[in-house]
Order: C-alpha cells, then sequence, then structure tokens
C-alpha cells in the first residue's frame, strides 16, 4: 500500500488509536509530535523503531509552519487530529491558537502540498449544546448560546477553517466524534473520569451527553478516509447516557461503590467556586471549573444516523463493553 497518511497529534488519545489501526491495515504512517514520549496504552510494536511497520515520527507541532511543510512532503492523505481540549481560563488562548490557528496552517500547507484526501477530526462541541437539551444531528445550525465552551467555540472556528480548505480545493469530510471513551493517560482528557471513579468520586449530575469507543473512532476514521465521500461532516457517536448511567458502570466495572449523591447546579456552582480558590493557593488547575460544570449539568443527545448510512455494516461497540474493558486494562495497570 503506497499512500502515506500523515497524523496530526499522533501522540494524543485519539491519534494513537487512528495510527494503530492504520499500521495494522498496512498503511505507511508518518506522525507530528511535539514531544519524544510515546503513549504507553498503544503496543510498542506499533511504535517499534525495528518494525517494518514503523511510524515515521515528525519534531514539531500545528502551530509550526516548517514543521509542517516538512511532515506534509509527498503525503496522499492528513487525518488532522490535533487539539487542546481545556475548560481552564488560563489555558484558553493557548487553546484558541492551537485549534484555530493550528488548523488555518494545516489547511493552508495541505492546499500548498496538493494533498489528495483531508480528514479533520473535530467534536460534537462545534455544533453547540441546545440550552433546553434535546437531539442534535448534523443539520444543527451553530448558535451563540452560554451552554457553549470555549473549547466548543475553537472548535467551530477551527471547522471553519476546514469548511474554508475544502472550499478552495481540498477533498475531504469533518468528523464530530462525542465524548470518548477507552484505555488511556487516565491522567488526561476524557479518560479521567475513570480515574476520578476509581478514586471513590461520590457525585453524579442529571446532565445527559453522547459517548463513544475511542476504537469505532478510528474505525469510522478510517473508512470515511477511504471513501471518495466528501464536504460531508458525520457525528461519530456510540450512545446517548446520562452521567449517572456512564457513572455507574463505570464503578461496576472497578468494583467500587456507585456515585450516590446529585449535584445540583446549586452545588455545582459553590463546588467551581470552591476549585477556582483552591488553585488559586495550590496553583494547580481546578477539578472542577464553571464551564465543565455546565457541561455536567446539560441534557444534550447526539444522532448517528448519517454516518451509519454512510458505512453500511458499520455497528457500534456497545458502551457496556467498552468501560468493561478499559477498567480492566486501567485496573492491571494499577498492579504494576
Amino acid at each position: 500500500m503506497s499512500k502515506k497518511i500523515l497524523v496530526t497529534g499522533g501522540t494524543g488519545f485519539l491519534g494513537s488509536y487512528i495510527i494503530k489501526l492504520l499500521v495494522e491495515k498496512g498503511y505507511t504512517v508518518r506522525a507530528l509530535r511535539r514531544s519524544s514520549k510515546l503513549p504507553f496504552w498503544i503496543s510498542s510494536s506499533i511504535f517499534d523503531s525495528t518494525s517494518s511497520r514503523m511510524v515515521e515520527w515528525v519534531e514539531g507541532d500545528v502551530l509550526d509552519i516548517v514543521a509542517l511543510e516538512d511532515a506534509m512532503e509527498g503525503i496522499d492523505t492528513v487525518i488532522h487530529s490535533a487539539a487542546l481540549v481545556s475548560f481552564i481560563k488560563k489555558e484558553r488562548k493557548e487553546m484558541y491558537k492551537v485549534n484555530v490557528d493550528g488548523t488555518a496552517n494545516v489547511v493552508n500547507v495541505a492546499l500548498e502540498k496538493n494533498v489528495r484526501r483531508f480528514i479533520h477530526i473535530s467534536s460534537v462541541a462545534a455544533l453547540g449544546r441546545t440550552a433546553n437539551g434535546g437531539s442534535v444531528n448534523e443539520e444543527k445550525k451553530w448558535e451563540d448560546s452560554k451552554v457553549n465552551t470555549h473549547y466548543a467555540i475553537s472548535k467551530f472556528k477551527a471547522e471553519l477553517q476546514t469548511w474554508r480548505g475544502l472550499n478552495e480545493g481540498l477533498n475531504g469530510v469533518i468528523l464530530n466524534p462525542s465524548t470518548i471513551l477507552g484505555y488511556g493517560d487516565w491522567n488526561n482528557s476524557s479518560c479521567a473520569i475513570f480515574k476520578n471513579i476509581y478514586n471513590g468520586f461520590k457525585w453524579y449530575t442529571a446532565g445527559i451527553n453522547g459517548f463513544v469507543d475511542v476504537e469505532d473512532v478510528a474505525k469510522a476514521t478510517l473508512l470515511l478516509m477511504e471513501s471518495d465521500i466528501t464536504e460531508q461532516r458525520y457525528i461519530i457517536n456510540g450512545d446517548s447516557w446520562s452521567f449517572k448511567k456512564l457513572q455507574d458502570t463505570i464503578s461496576d466495572g472497578f468494583n467500587k461503590k456507585r456515585p450516590a449523591k446529585i449535584a445540583t447546579p446549586f452545588l455545582m456552582g459553590i463546588a467551581w467556586r470552591i476549585e477556582k480558590i483552591k488553585s488559586i493557593f495550590t496553583g494547580k488547575n481546578p477539578i472542577l471549573t464553571k464551564e465543565s460544570a455546565r457541561v455536567a449539568q446539560s441534557q444534550t443527545k447526539f444522532e448517528n444516523d448519517k454516518l451509519l448510512k454512510a458505512l453500511p455494516g458499520f455497528t457500534f461497540t456497545p458502551l457496556e463493553k467498552t468501560i468493561k474493558k478499559a477498567c480492566e486494562k486501567y485496573i492491571e495497570q494499577e498492579k504494576r
């Protein structure tokens, strides 16, 4: 297979699983990374430099145009998965730079290098949430709302850069995964919810959200990359669950006591303010912020009909199975 694929954000949670699948399918992979640290949650055989299926790493990031130009030399397809997820005010400026300016750089260099195919990994956050809950599909128009986080705004603006690139000649699609679950670094990203439950987190909210298996997102990415579909977006969502159901299922997977105290909007308001004050004195990032508290209280369901129609035969892994598998790996990790 002669096609060479560039993955940005290759050491991230989703990016690493995308690389794993590409390598297993026989693709030649080049990946952009900011540090020499490789994902410990992926088998070392995937990234082993002695392997005939080795990944070619390029040092740099999406804000480094020279590195991007080097990385995109001779590339057939770009999978742009690099992004910064944060709900913390002091990281906001950097998040906008990485997510918006970084995407603009990737799009511009892809156009310059005549890349054949462009896959942008966005987020359901870029579609916007609804103040009164409800169901969201790909037809939803962005609306300014207090329930939209700055992360959501940054991803929406990043998508505008990709739509510009598609209008200027790129061939590709935008993918909007919901909250991604699986085995990774539970000190970061959406994996942190597993660590919180493992450590005995007692609270739950009345919120509803979409969740999806990380390997399902990687598989959908590969299938859409291999398709001829262009100028479309697809929500990738396994199921919409209440946070209570999610936390109960993770608790059961760890054989831990289920959270039994409901965090009302009033209590959440007190909690994020306390966390803000604590962070001032400790210098550590707050566990809860005003924005993440809002997300935890919102009730938004995400549809997946469009993706399933575009990919006949594709099925989502039941979230119960995803969580059970991840919990087993986290437990094994803690025993080492």
